[in-house]
């Protein structure tokens, strides 16, 4: 971090300029550090609340919701809340959750969601959510797909 007048140099430095370091620099093969910044999955839970509505345009909307969203996986739903869970791939945690807190305001015009607000919001990495299956925590894999009642 550099301290000091806008364009004024530190003192002992003209002349030279710094440049990022890359991969190529470390010693560490280009191919692991494209790695590092490609995408994950991550598993991401939505729950969103509000007042009630009526089940059959809860329903309907979530189904549409699942239809312009295609990783969608599952939706719970009553007439005051709802639970969407889906795979997110994104570069990190950051990113997955930028978008999954977009995606009920984006969609609710377009899928006519409920004017609810989100109230939860989770996302883990793909090895978390396989290491919660295998030791009993969390929806089972098996969880059918789609749009349910809770």
């Amino acid at each position: 971090m550099r301290r000091g007048r806008p364009g004024a140099l530190p003192r002992g430095t003209a002349g030279r300029t710094l440049t990022s370091v890359g991969s190529q620099d470390t010693g560490e093969p280009a191919q692991e550090a494209a790695e590092d910044d490609a995408a994950r999955l991550w598993h991401v839970t939505l729950s969103v609340a509000g007042g009630e509505a009526p089940l059959g345009e809860v329903r309907r909307a979530l189904e549409q919701l699942a239809h312009d969203h295609p990783f969608l996986l599952t939706s719970r739903y009553a007439n005051d809340h709802a639970e969407i869970r889906y795979w997110e791939e994104a570069r990190d945690l950051h990113d997955a959750a930028a978008v999954a807190l977009r995606l009920w305001g984006e969609h609710r015009s377009t899928a006519r969601l409920p004017p609810w607000e989100i109230v939860g919001l989770e996302v883990i990495d793909r090895e978390t959510y396989h290491q919660r299956i295998a030791e009993g925590w969390g929806p089972l894999p098996a969880t059918p797909v789609g749009v349910h009642p809770f």
